[in-house]
């Protein structure tokens, strides 16, 4: 969530930083700033709504070479432009952009800034306002910045100016992401490396409870406590292309799109020359040595974390438990004694996974993270990491990134399977290969998908999912996909469930989506399926070839039964993606969400 960007260099900060935050409109956001320095002073500019509206109020005639900027997703205060950062302290000397959440702002507010007329209704502004007063009081800039840290309680990702010293910045952080980009006689500031690739590729990882001192030639990081840190930067392997949609009308068809590529990318990274699946040899004796697996979520990431159960389960027969990473963070269940933790992450910055990961690494569990983005928080931190290899996911609704979590944790069943010595009888390379194939013959059944979300999801304001066995927990994915970018009341369930209290919600026209793709459940769901139609609902029956019935909607290319859940997402995601674009809604960056959730 939200998204900071800083530029200190020799060219007008003014584009550099607004092109930052547009890259950073996937995260999410509700109102956007800037600030920019020169002789003159800090001139600010922030405006509720989008990046474009931002550019009507910003003054083509303010130069300079030194700015911040900050797109904000509303928790304190509603979404305003008194509200949107940067925020300045009561003299104006300070400025100052912030992610995160500051637990204990209400009491710093009472200890330290009685009397201080506060203009907003942030946390973050407590922040500035403290800087301010501890510089009143005699200390340095750079003793009041690391006092004002020390006192917060909460997440926060900081970048401040002194209007006395535009030739630094000060910068801070804690749980929540942030980086340097370094460069010949600039140096960037950033939430996420795509959004300065425009002026480096390198940067240097800030670690939680630092604070570095940014200028054109050089940073320095030091603990709060003042301990000079030494840390190189890394190469960030990303492509602007990437991050461009290209011809495509929206990120979310594109990233569907691109799905049959990064499952065969997968295949290519972790396949040896004999055929094999290849993993680390660390990671495959962490998972051989468990009594159970645990594996923490959220979201889409937590829907495939349930495929993961399953494969897991029947490949590896080793048992697994699921859960939400909100919920585990304040109500841990009895563990097993000799547990591993799988952490799934899109971003690799979700706070409520970091929660988990920071409390079982405090008992000494080992911890394997499953993330597209390598050098996140959570590769960072955990024992182990297995990139997805999926690309940049910018549309908020998640696809590639979906699919590609599940066809890692296959490979990850598969390979502990064979360290168990357990004899499978497909090979998954060749599956995962047919289930590649079979996604391009769906991406390119567009028109009747389109089709579809027009007969059904035009003017209806729900609609249910149901499936069993490993259907259902795509119809747990399908619900969210068309709810979120939509706006369609959506509910996945279980096909037995429907009797125990939802088929009360079913009147004339209800749309029911229902998936068939599991031999052994296959005629109890279309038993289901009678049940509501009888109560004048209108069903969608997704099916598999092979299992298809006269009057199904649409059927799927045939793919090994462990694997289906990879294929039968993709008519899912297209018909929420039709149903979205033909109800007006901003399918990539739909009301109220965050792409990367960096606060609990």
């Amino acid at each position: 969530m939200c998204g900071i960007v800083g530029y200190i260099g020799s060219e007008d900060a003014k584009e550099i930083l607004l092109r930052g935050l547009e890259k950073l409109e996937y995260r999410g956001y509700d109102s956007a700033g800037i600030a920019v320095a020169n002789d003159d002073g800090v001139h600010v500019f922030k405006e509720k709504g989008r990046i474009a509206a931002l550019r009507n109020v910003v003054d083509e005639n303010v130069d300079g070479t030194v700015g911040i900027g900050h797109t904000r997703w509303a928790t304190h205060g509603v979404p305003s432009r008194t509200n949107a950062h940067p925020h300045q302290s009561e003299t104006a000397r300070f400025t100052l952009v912030h992610n995160g959440v500051i637990e204990n702002y209400e009491q710093l507010k009472s200890d330290y800034l009685e009397g201080v007329d506060l203009q907003s209704d942030t946390d973050t502004e407590i922040i500035v306002q403290l800087v301010d007063r501890f510089v009143k009081e005699g200390q340095t800039v750079e003793a009041a910045f690391s006092h004002t840290l020390s006192l917060l309680k909460g997440s926060y990702a900081i970048a401040l100016l002194d209007k006395q010293n535009s030739e630094l910045v000060y910068v801070g952080k804690n749980k929540s992401p942030l980086l340097i980009g370094v460069g010949d006689g600039v140096n960037v500031i950033a939430s996420d490396a795509m959004a300065m690739l425009q002026v480096t590729n390198q940067f240097v990882e800030i670690m939680d409870k630092e604070i570095v001192l940014v200028s054109r030639d050089d940073i320095t990081i030091k603990t709060l406590d003042g301990t000079v840190m030494s840390r190189s930067p890394y190469k960030a392997e990303l492509d602007a292309s990437d991050i461009e949609k290209g011809t495509y009308p929206h990120f979310m068809l594109k990233e569907i799109d691109e799905q049959p590529f990064v499952i065969r990318n997968i295949i290519q990274k972790y396949q040896n020359k004999d055929g094999t699946v290849r993993l680390d040899e660390d990671i495959r004796n962490a998972m051989k040595s468990s009594d159970r697996i645990y594996i923490i979520a959220a979201g889409t990431s937590y829907h495939a974390g349930l495929v993961g159960k399953q494969l897991i389960e029947k490949i590896a027969q080793r048992p697994v438990e699921v859960h939400i990473a909100s919920e585990f963070l304040y109500n841990m269940p009895l563990l097993s004694e000799n547990p591993l933790f799988i952490f799934i992450s899109q971003s690799g910055e979700t706070a409520d996974l970091r929660g988990v990961l920071v409390d079982v690494k405090e008992k000494g569990y080992k911890a394997l993270t499953i993330t597209n983005v390598p050098g996140s928080t959570l590769s960072r931190e955990a024992d182990f990491t297995l990139h997805t290899y999926a690309g940049p996911e910018i549309a908020v609704a998640s696809t590639k990134a979906y699919t590609a979590q599940m066809a890692v944790l296959t490979l990850l069943a598969v390979d502990t399977a064979n360290a168990k010595g357990i004899k499978l009888d497909f090979d998954p390379i060749q599956e995962l290969g047919i289930v590649a194939s079979a996604m391009e013959t769906l991406c390119d059944q567009k028109e009747r998908l389109e089709q579809i979300a027009r007969d059904y999801l035009a003017v209806t304001r729900n609609c249910f999912f149901i499936g069993r066995a490993a259907d259902y927990f795509v119809c747990l994915e399908g619900a969210l996909k068309l709810k979120e970018i939509s706006y369609i009341q959506a509910e996945g369930f279980a096909g037995g469930e429907l009797k125990h209290g939802t088929i009360a919600l079913i009147e004339d026209g209800t749309p029911v989506i229902a998936i068939a793709t599991q031999e052994h459940v296959n005629l109890s769901i279309r038993g289901n399926v009678k049940e509501v139609a009888a109560r004048g609902a209108n069903p969608c029956i997704i099916s598999m070839e092979g299992l298809e019935h006269d009057g199904d909607a649409f059927v799927i290319p045939k793919v090994h039964e462990h694997l289906t859940s990879l294929a039968t997402v993709i008519p899912l995601q297209l018909i929420s993606y039709y149903a979205a674009l033909h109800r007006d809604c901003d399918v990539d960056k739909p009301r109220n969400l965050a792409k990367s959730v960096t606060v609990e």
